[in-house]
């Protein structure tokens, strides 16, 4: 019977070949097998080998710190191009990770694609096909009409066609298949099989290790622990060990950034919602109560970082906390969503799917609403949410946001008015402006369109804006104003803060005023109305 040796981190590391496309399951700190990126740095460091890698993270791997992740290989020359759905993002006070430095420096080819594209373009590699098109991505900065996913000047390849497909236009991306992949799970039998239950998601290691496996490919697993052979059970195993070439064991491996492990998080057991702190009472407990008003209940709602991630937190406060089903990209269905570091991750998870079985409901807008957040926006209702301002090229990336935008019926983004210094308050149930921020939000044009309004406009997708002050509509006229929060005047803290022209509603009305007191909204959500005919009989 064949067995997987076992090896140090460091012998892991060996067997990456020059030039070769390596492949990393990870989601910043989630699933992130560090010990075996970390000997692949530490061996180029020694032996100045491998060189002139190519790397493919569907989601970030790594956190804002740069000790983690890909950091690691973020050196010249071992790494020759990096291709991501996201990039370790953090305050801008704190000095950048070592991958961005390199992308601003034109010291790597870097490019930067939709997520859930990403994980297809896996699929498509390890059956063989030529590669994945989709309309995930037209007419925003992936459209090779545009930016083409460049992220500088050094990046010239086009990896991204515009293709017409019986009169649709369609974007085509070419298929992955790697030379390595480097995938995380908890457990490893001796014959390789790999089962997931300290983890807070599977994300795409089954498909990554495919697309490895099919092309001749090397699998290596990081693992936490080794089980008897035999012990495992069948059900569980996520991965089968036929794919699996090496496995390196790191029994410190964290369940996500800052998080040695959460029973809660890997569904092994649930946690009293009690335990969760209400929210701190501010601007974006406002933003995050406004966007609550819009859920219904039993909607299914795809949830994004920012302010957004907030919402769960509304419906936790007002003892909804069951009532709406959350679904995040990294493969959470249900739960509560958690921010900061473990964002990505569920508390009381109903179910952990892998990251591209989600994307097929979040791609098929298979839900009501998708809540997200935005950098810029600007007169024609597109949307900059992956565009650092004030750094030339580098990005925290696109994410599955594209995927998620790409079809969804209803999409409401949530932020501030504006940034920079300011002083803004909520006292006796009005919005207080002292002080307003330097820095508009709401600008002629963004400078990157990662959500486009115009084909929004034509998908007849719905599309809201809430901020502390007003909610803005997208509409054919234009960006329109269809309420305004109790305190602040239309001319002076809106229409004359935006350089372009907003529309007014004919019917403008006042945003609900129980957003803008401290105690319980006492929130109702609206029940849905049905659609299947089971509940005729």
């Amino acid at each position: 019977m064949r067995e997987v040796p076992v090896l140090a981190a460091c012998a892991a590391a060996n067997l990456i070949p020059d030039a070769a496309t390596v492949s990393v399951s990870s989601s910043s700190g989630l699933g992130c097998p560090d010990a075996v990126l970390r000997s692949i740095g530490q061996r180029f460091e020694r032996d100045g080998a491998p060189l002139g890698l190519t790397t493919v993270h569907p989601i970030a791997a790594g956190d804002m710190y740069g000790m983690r992740g890909i950091d690691h290989l973020a050196h010249p020359r071992l790494l020759s191009r990096v291709i991501a759905g996201s990039y370790p993002s953090g305050p801008s006070r704190a000095e950048p990770p070592r991958i961005w430095q390199m992308i601003e420096r034109n010291e790597v080819e870097a490019y930067n694609f939709p997520s859930g594209v990403l994980f297809q373009m896996h699929r498509a590699g390890a059956t063989g096909q030529p590669g994945v098109f989709t309309r995930v991505g037209l007419e925003t900065f992936i459209d090779p009409r545009r930016d083409g996913g460049r992220m500088n000047e050094v990046t010239k390849e086009d990896l991204v066609e515009v293709i017409h497909v019986k009169g649709e236009e369609y974007l085509y991306f070419p298929s992955v298949r790697p030379d390595v992949a480097i995938v995380r799970a908890t457990t490893a039998d001796p014959q390789g099989n790999l089962t997931f239950e300290n983890e807070g998601s599977t994300l795409g290691a089954l498909d990554q290790a495919y697309a490895a496996h099919n092309n001749g490919g090397v699998v290596i697993a990081q693992v936490k622990r080794l089980a008897e052979h035999g012990s495992l059970d069948p059900q569980l195993v996520r991965v089968p060990g036929i794919l699996v070439d090496a496995i390196v064991v790191d029994p410190d491996q964290l369940q996500t950034t800052q998080t040695p492990y959460d029973p809660a998080i890997s569904g092994r057991a649930r946690r009293s919602l009690d335990l969760i702190e209400p929210l701190r009472w501010n601007l974006e407990t406002v933003i995050a109560r406004r966007a609550a008003l819009e859920l219904g209940d039993e909607d299914i709602v795809s949830l994004g970082f920012g302010i957004s991630a907030l919402v769960p937190r509304i419906l936790v406060d007002e003892g909804h906390a069951e009532d709406v089903t959350w679904v995040i990209e990294q493969g959470a269905v249900g739960g509560i969503p958690l921010t900061g570091f473990a964002f990505g991750c569920a508390l009381n998870p109903q179910a952990l799917m892998s990251s591209i079985d989600q994307f097929t409901l979040l791609q098929g807008a298979g839900f009501h609403h998708a809540m997200l957040s935005f950098l810029e926006v600007d007169q024609q209702g597109n949307v900059n949410v992956h565009h650092l301002p004030g750094r030339r090229h580098v990005t925290a990336g696109v994410g599955g946001f594209a995927d998620i935008t790409s079809a969804a019926r209803s999409i409401i983004f949530s932020g501030n008015f504006t940034a920079g210094r300011r002083d803004i308050s909520i006292e006796d149930g009005k919005v207080t402006i002292r002080t307003d921020g330097t820095i508009p939000k709401f600008v002629e044009q963004v400078s990157a369109i990662t959500f486009s309004g115009k084909r929004a406009l034509a998908q007849g997708q719905k599309v809201l804006y809430v901020t502390e002050r007003c909610v803005i509509e997208l509409r054919p006229q234009g960006l329109t104003v269809v309420e305004i929060a109790p305190g602040v005047d239309l001319r002076t803290d809106i229409l004359d803060k935006v350089v372009f022209r907003l529309q007014v509603a004919d019917h403008l009305s006042k945003m609900d005023a129980r957003i803008f007191w401290p105690q319980p909204m006492g929130l109702a959500l609206a029940p849905r109305p049905r659609r299947s005919r089971c509940d005729e009989y």
